[in-house]
């Protein structure tokens, strides 16, 4: 019997073949929650979708999934309780072609032995050669994006803490700009809304990639999420508090008014 290369995200089940981030994923769409359609590689499929033959599967996995596609990382061990490693593997947004699959899946792979991520891995005593799968999803066309705890990360407060921003999530996840933050009871109430300075958006090019887009001056303080869809993010938590149990370290878009679960880890220190 031959063992699949890649299977639908939502069977990625397995840990141990595709990755933490796949099998968190995976667990989440079983669940009926709102994850982006995708595919996972296995891990010990790393190179085999690269040359000529791997062609054909790409571009069904791309004609699947609308033709604009982010290709993420997913090690066996990442986003795990004690090892998120977020930021320390590639992940390439805005892929539009077969070639730029095929770069993007050579960029995480090569993210896999790179300087951050070897050195997290040390420091945290684990094997310096990651077994690497990846994760390939419809990128969602983000209204706004952004990163919500479950509770206060730093204090340990059980409020969820919420950081958003005008487009891809990238903005904020990669530090770009001052972004909105907001603080929600459990339950949904608000308890807080603090206008950041969102100057830049980063969206996807037209011809493949992302590019940084100006804030127009008048939504540059404007708040990008409204009360209605920080009570759904307040719901979309209390769901996956019942799915996986301890702490959420959520990614999250919004788009055509609905929330969408970009990726979800426990929440960790260092």
């Amino acid at each position: 019997m031959t063992i699949p290369q890649y299977v639908p995200l939502g069977d990625a089940i397995a840990e141990q073949r595709f990755g933490g981030k796949a099998s968190q994923c995976a667990a989440a769409i079983r669940a009926g929650l709102p994850v982006p359609e995708g595919f996972a590689i296995a891990s010990e499929s790393r190179g085999c979708l690269l040359g000529e033959s791997g062609r054909t599967a790409l571009a069904t996995m791309l004609d699947v999934l609308g033709g604009l596609v982010a290709v993420r990382s997913s090690a066996v061990g990442e986003d795990s309780a004690s090892a998120s490693f977020a930021g320390q593997y590639a992940t390439v947004l805005g892929v539009r072609t077969v070639d730029g699959m095929v770069d993007a899946l050579r960029e995480v792979y090569s993210s896999a032995t790179a300087g951050g991520a070897a050195g997290y891995r040390e420091k945290l005593g684990l094997d310096p050669e990651p077994r690497m799968g990846i994760v390939i999803q419809r990128l969602v066309r983000a209204e706004a994006a952004g990163v919500l705890f479950s509770r206060d990360p730093i204090t340990g407060q059980d409020v969820r803490v919420v950081e958003a921003s005008w487009g891809l999530g990238e903005a904020v996840v990669q530090g770009l700009v001052n972004p909105d933050r907001f603080r929600i009871a459990r339950g949904g109430k608000i308890l807080a809304r603090e206008a950041g300075e969102k100057d830049l958006m980063i969206h996807w090019a037209a011809f493949g990639g992302t590019e940084e887009i100006p804030v127009p001056k008048d939504r540059t303080h404007a708040l990008c999420l409204d009360d209605a869809m920080l009570v759904a993010l307040d719901s979309l938590t209390t769901q996956c508090e019942a799915v996986f149990g301890g702490s959420q370290d959520l990614e999250f878009a919004v788009a055509d008014g609905s929330v969408h679960l970009l990726q979800r880890r426990a929440i960790t220190r260092g």
